[in-house]
Parts: structure tokens; sequence; C-alpha cells
């Protein structure tokens, strides 16, 4: 994960609305593309806290693979389905769902619907 935007007014109390919050938006690497095109992902590291790092991250309808990093998310918006290639059985994700993956889980993400979660990720 890489930090691209850190919010400092959410060091000092305000909330954020991280359903209609401003992200930094790239094409994802073409190494994690399974199908043809590129999404976009967007990403918003709003800080740290007690050496938890706390975003928000959204990607585009798509099919793609990652190796993860130890990571719990809520999922805000969007429609997908993670699989897995160790024993873990396949994740339907909707708003409201709440996932932990391990880190090194190799997954495969089907996207339907633009995905949009809040995570929180040990600090780097």
């Amino acid at each position: 994960m890489t930090a691209v935007h850190t919010d400092e007014s959410w060091h000092s109390g305000p909330h954020t609305e991280a359903r209609t919050a401003d992200l930094t938006y790239h094409r994802l690497p073409a190494d994690q593309v399974v199908r043809e095109g590129a999404p976009m992902v967007g990403e918003r590291v709003l800080g740290d806290f007690a050496g938890v790092t706390v975003g928000i991250w959204e990607i585009e309808p798509s099919v793609s693979c990652d190796v993860e990093i130890d990571e719990v998310f809520v999922v805000l918006s969007g429609d997908a389905t993670v699989q897995f290639e160790d024993a873990t059985p396949d994740l339907d994700l909707g708003p409201g769902s709440v996932v932990h993956v391990r880190a090194g889980q190799k997954t495969r993400w089907i996207v339907r619907d633009t995905l949009r979660k809040v995570f929180l990720a040990p600090a780097t």
C-alpha cells in the first residue's frame, strides 16, 4: 500500500465522510489486471492511530489479482467477490461487509460495481 494522501485534519478529531471523500486515483498496475483494461483505483490515507493506518480505498469494476497485506476493512458501497488461492471460502462483498485478510494471501477480486471500503492496516 502506498500512502497517497494524509488528511492532517483527521488527527484533530473532525470526521471524514468516507462515502463521498475525495480520493487520489491511479491505474491499477498491469501485473494485477486479469482481464483487458486497467481500472482506476482511488486511495486516501487518513492517518495513523495506535500503530494502525486508517484510510479509504476504491476500485472500478474489473477482475484483478493481489497478494494481500494484513488488513481489516469495511465495505461502504459496491459489489464484489474475493476468491482465495488457499482454502479460504470465496467472500461476497457488499455494503456493511467486514473482512480480515491475512498478509500473503493470494486473491482474485471480481468487482461488479465500484467498491469503496475503509481499511485498517499496520502502520508502516
